[in-house]
């Protein structure tokens, strides 16, 4: 089937399709958490299923098992072996995405650096954006830029030292807390709504100093605020959504958005089916774009951008295993977190133009969405790491 024949039912003429197609192959395309290129759908069901007997030896050791099939792909990408993970990220329009360090350990911190770098080294087409002029060169070029960000600070602990080497090597976008409490501030999964802590106020002095962007996705209410107060640099949510819209913990209050719009920032929008409406199984992008009209209602279209988070480059029943024995240790809720649930429209990166597609249905003018997919994260990038 071809992407055409895909592409989600927004009701539009001849004349808006040509439109759309033409305003995101000419725009800058950013998505801030971007998981892909692959999906479990682009994945050959004989690779699933070879990588499954692989892992089988390791049913023992949930982590490792639910680990290793990321891995084995992210291995037979950067060998040549996998050719869907080029053909689906230019299939998507997508200029840039984040290539995610794991900073959650020393261990970590070590082995995902060489991960990103190597997808930079053996892939000719893949840049990686140390500024704004990065992404948009690569735009030129027809290549496509890697923006390195982390999640989980806490295999730092109190080394800020480590920040500058990090930031050396090319981390632009660092999020204080991932769901729960740790040395820096509290998370949205926190109870206690503890905010930033005496050492979490010098950690985000450092990365203004270093121009590293404050991400606050994860972050608890009040650590979001905090952020926003303490931060002399402009502050995202890299991938959220709006707690008017859905009333989950992984989204934001209109307070939040407000505080984030206020430092000059920028709210990406998530395709996480069951963090923006009651039904995973029956969400469709049009439920993300009710996220993204509400927040452009409330703080404006400059303050609004994409960040997918899903579908996920991994296998399905690696998905459904992770659910079950994983996401609880990372402070999900019981059967609240990654599976393989997708949104209708969004099932896998190709089907990106779908953005652009519902903004032309709701009415957006071509400057807006623009901004909407990319130009406002591009602001925020020249503002903080220079052009």
């Amino acid at each position: 089937m071809s992407d055409r024949q895909e592409r989600y039912d927004f009701h539009l003429t001849t004349e808006q399709e040509e439109r759309a197609q033409e305003l995101h192959d000419r725009s800058i395309v950013i998505d801030l958490l971007f998981q892909g290129p692959l999906s479990p759908s682009v994945i050959p069901t004989n690779l699933s299923d070879r990588i499954k007997e692989e892992c089988e030896p390791l049913r023992e050791d949930p982590m490792a098992y639910s680990a290793l099939p990321a891995k084995r792909l992210r291995q037979l990408s950067v060998r040549g072996e996998l050719p869907e993970f080029k053909d689906e990220w230019y299939r998507s329009g997508i200029t840039a995405g984040n290539r995610e360090l794991d900073l959650s350990s020393p261990e970590a911190i070590m082995t995902s650096m060489g991960e990103a770098q190597e997808q930079f080294d053996r892939f000719p087409w893949l840049v990686k954006a140390l500024t704004a002029a990065d992404i948009r060169e690569a735009k030129r070029n027809n290549l496509k830029a890697g923006i390195l960000t982390a999640q989980d600070p806490a295999g730092l602990g109190r080394n800020l030292d480590l920040l500058e080497a990090l930031h050396g090597f090319g981390l632009r976008v660092l999020q204080l807390t991932y769901n729960n409490q740790n040395l820096i501030a509290s998370g949205c999964m926190e109870p206690a709504n503890g905010g930033v802590s005496a050492f979490g106020m010098k950690f985000i002095c450092r990365l203004n100093e270093l121009r590293i962007v404050v991400d606050t996705s994860h972050c608890g209410a009040r650590t979001t605020l905090d952020a926003c107060r303490l931060s002399t640099q402009p502050v995202i949510a890299s991938h959220t959504g709006a707690e008017a819209v859905y009333p989950h913990r992984r989204c934001k209050s209109d307070d939040e958005l407000r505080a984030i719009a206020a430092t000059g920032g920028v709210i990406g929008v998530f395709a996480m089916p069951w963090f923006i409406h009651e039904d995973p199984n029956a969400t469709t992008i049009d439920h993300v774009l009710d996220h993204i009209d509400y927040i452009v209602r409330l703080v404006g279209v400059d303050h609004v951008g994409i960040g997918t988070d899903w579908p996920m480059s991994d296998v399905d029943w690696s998905l459904v295993y992770f659910k079950e024995h994983i996401a609880p240790k990372l402070g999900f809720a019981q059967g609240d977190g990654p599976s393989t649930e997708l949104i209708q429209g969004l099932e896998r990166y190709g089907l990106f133009i779908n953005f652009t597609r519902g903004l032309v249905a709701r009415g957006y003018d071509d400057e807006e969405i623009e901004k909407i997919i990319g130009g406002n994260w591009l602001r925020v990038f020249e503002q903080v790491w220079g052009r």
